[in-house]
């Protein structure tokens, strides 16, 4: 693990909202730095410590725009000691069809899929290997966000996300096995229905049955986050952790 007297690094997609607008917040306290990425340029609503400074608009459905982005986080890391503590891969894109309605395996047309793929799957894996040599130099940690409509039929979530996110959790498995030797962890944490600005209409019904009955909060998932990126995980590679309150039981 990276030594306590260096400030500890975390780059994170998807930082504008929800989950990711937590997790800015839980590593900054902590006093990381955090190098966030998003389509999206900074935001005042989401104010912290080196916000716009640590700030890179990238859109995550272009691999070329990406590959330009990844160069600029070296860039950064190497001015900061070319050491990457953790990467948290947490953007992620659903589609929906008209009206807000459901694109299954019938109605997602193939360019949509591919998309999604490219945001949801390809991304988290081009930019570990592109990151590779500083996540190695900190023998840092990956997170990558999956979700319970990965290993479940959804009402909301449509079947390219669904079908990404299912990738994403094999690729977790896959990128434990490859990066371990060189010292890197790779986790995921697969959230449920967390209450954030995304949330469907009929979200209510599914909570009404879950095991504690409510939906989860986004600090909720940035602590596991936390955790998966800290040296009390230590020993944590290759998991997928369930957060959704039982709604997989």
């Amino acid at each position: 693990m990276a030594s306590e007297a260096r400030r500890r690094t975390l780059v994170l997609t998807g930082a504008s909202r929800g989950i990711g607008h937590a997790t800015v917040k839980r590593f900054s306290a902590a006093g990381w730095r955090v190098i966030t990425c998003s389509r999206h340029p900074f935001s005042d609503k989401c104010p912290w410590p080196m916000g716009p400074e640590d700030h890179i608009q990238v859109d995550l459905s272009d691999p070329d725009n990406l590959g330009l982005a990844v160069g600029e986080m070296r860039r950064r890391l190497e001015a900061d000691g070319s050491q990457l503590d953790a990467l948290v891969n947490n953007a992620g894109i659903s589609p929906k069809g008209d009206g807000g309605s459901r694109l299954d395996s019938l109605a997602t047309p193939m360019h949509v899929w591919r998309t999604v793929f490219q945001v949801n799957f390809f991304a988290p894996i081009m930019l570990a290997r592109g990151l590779l040599s500083e996540l190695k130099a900190a023998k840092g940690s990956i997170v990558n966000v999956t979700s319970i409509a990965g290993e479940r039929v959804h009402p909301f979530a449509g079947t390219a996300y669904a079908t990404s996110k299912a990738a994403l959790a094999s690729l977790t498995r896959e990128m434990a096995a490859d990066f371990g030797p060189m010292g890197i962890r790779v986790n995921a944490i697969a959230p449920g229905e967390i209450d954030t600005s995304i949330l469907s209409p009929g979200t209510e019904d599914i909570v009404a049955g879950l095991p504690l009955r409510r939906l989860g909060q986004p600090a909720e998932v940035a602590d596991l986050i936390f955790y998966l990126c800290s040296e009390k995980s230590s020993y944590v590679t290759g998991a997928e952790i369930k957060v959704n309150g039982g709604q997989h039981v």
